[in-house]
């Protein structure tokens, strides 16, 4: 069960002026259930991606990297489940171009202005075919207010859909964001294994867009993981349509991007904390905050060190105050110089460690009180500097591991 994560109500899910979204059922792996997303964007918006860092990459994502580097003005996304479409070599790469040409028909456009994206199944030829087959359903169906259903069309191991809005001021305007996202394992950052897909109907500078994009990411999808594997799909763009009466924002000194920066990262957040809400067999949500640290990079380094190791996390989902696994994490992040006797560490309310050694007032029952919780804050201080970072992620349990050895059943 989702840690604490519930549907998205549809109502709550505000149409981007600009933005239409159709599905369809192309039965790609089963029959029956939602499996084709389109995204139709309108001329003049802007469109940017943050991809994975495997080198193993998906046919999709080499698509979409050279899509995007045409810069021709992207109109139309189209998503598959089912099938990622990786590890198919050039047969992969035919039939992610297959798609976008019969994407590029049906809405008007250039191939070159469609970008494609697969989650699913590995190594596996796409049924292009029966893709192409259910486009025209998804075209017919296309309408602003199909947020809900898009997000549970890209679901995969997800027991949820993950969808979410917001409004924000920026400037003198009031601007709509809106996304979606899927994920559920195979979860670390560069990107977290996952697809999103974020939209606005603000309007910025096609060249600005990227350096936000990352921005965005490096705030939200890559702040969290799962279980330390980096898919080879990991996909997150934004959409910026241009359809509010906000004049654009052309400029990276323009204060207006730093508050559309910030309404678009809200969302970003909500769909990444979502996924380790709903990660393969979690029962617990935990916070790792790393304060105290030379650099933001310091802090990240120690904090996914804590959150990838099997020790902690299996400690963690036995609520086994074992905390020692803690400091050992810490201790093998990769700090040469990293003085034990400066750091300490909370769980919630409860000091646990103080100046590198057990807090002499800690009682094992305490910590066993804050282990059994939902929703856990952990704190480490280092006492290096006033760097700071904040990772997400879950407790590792049985289910993950029956989830896993049973995904292509």
């Amino acid at each position: 069960m989702p840690v604490n994560l519930h549907a998205p109500d549809p109502a709550a899910l505000l149409p981007v002026a600009g933005v239409d979204l159709g599905w369809a059922e192309a039965g790609i792996r089963k029959a029956n259930r939602k499996d084709l997303l389109l995204i139709r964007v309108p001329a003049g918006g802007a469109v940017a991606g943050v991809f994975t860092q495997n080198r193993f990459c998906a046919a999709p994502v080499q698509v979409c990297r050279a899509h995007l580097d045409i810069g021709r003005g992207v109109r139309a996304l189209v998503i598959n489940t089912g099938n990622a479409n990786a590890g198919t070599g050039e047969p992969g790469l035919a039939a992610a171009r297959a798609t976008c040409e019969a994407v590029a028909s049906l809405v008007g456009c250039e191939p070159g202005q469609v970008l494609p994206f697969s989650t699913g199944v590995i190594m596996e030829p796409l049924p292009v075919d029966r893709l192409i087959a259910g486009l025209p359903q998804a075209v017919n169906c296309l309408a602003p207010d199909h947020w809900a259903q898009a997000a549970e069309t890209i679901m995969t191991t997800d027991t949820l859909p993950k969808a979410c809005s917001t409004q924000a001021q920026v400037g003198a305007h009031t601007i709509t964001v809106t996304g979606i996202s899927k994920g559920a394992g195979m979860i670390k950052p560069n990107m977290a294994t996952m697809l999103g897909f974020v939209a606005t109907d603000a309007a910025i500078d096609p060249a600005l867009l990227p350096r936000l994009a990352r921005n965005v990411a490096d705030a939200s999808f890559n702040r969290i993981t799962i279980d330390g594997d980096t898919s080879t799909n990991d996909s997150f763009i934004v959409i910026a349509t241009g359809q509010s009466p906000m004049p654009k924002i052309d400029s990276f000194s323009d204060p207006r991007l730093v508050e559309l920066t910030a309404a678009i990262t809200r969302v970003a957040q909500q769909l990444a904390q979502a996924i380790v809400r709903d990660g393969e067999g979690a029962t617990k949500f935990i916070e790792i905050v790393v304060e105290g640290a030379r650099s933001e990079a310091e802090a990240a380094q120690v904090g996914y060190q804590i959150a990838h190791s099997p020790l902690v996390k299996t400690a963690f989902f036995a609520s086994d105050p074992n905390l020692g696994r803690i400091l050992a994490a810490v201790g093998n992040a990769g700090i040469a110089d990293l003085d034990q006797g400066t750091v300490q560490l909370h769980l919630n309310d409860v000091w646990v460690a103080k100046n590198g050694g057990r807090h002499p007032q800690y009682r094992e029952e305490d910590g066993k009180r804050v282990m059994q919780g939902s929703e856990i804050v952990m704190r480490v201080q280092l006492g290096r500097g006033e760097a700071r970072s904040v990772i997400w992620t879950c407790d590792l349990s049985h289910d993950y591991v029956s989830i896993n050895a049973d995904y292509r059943s």
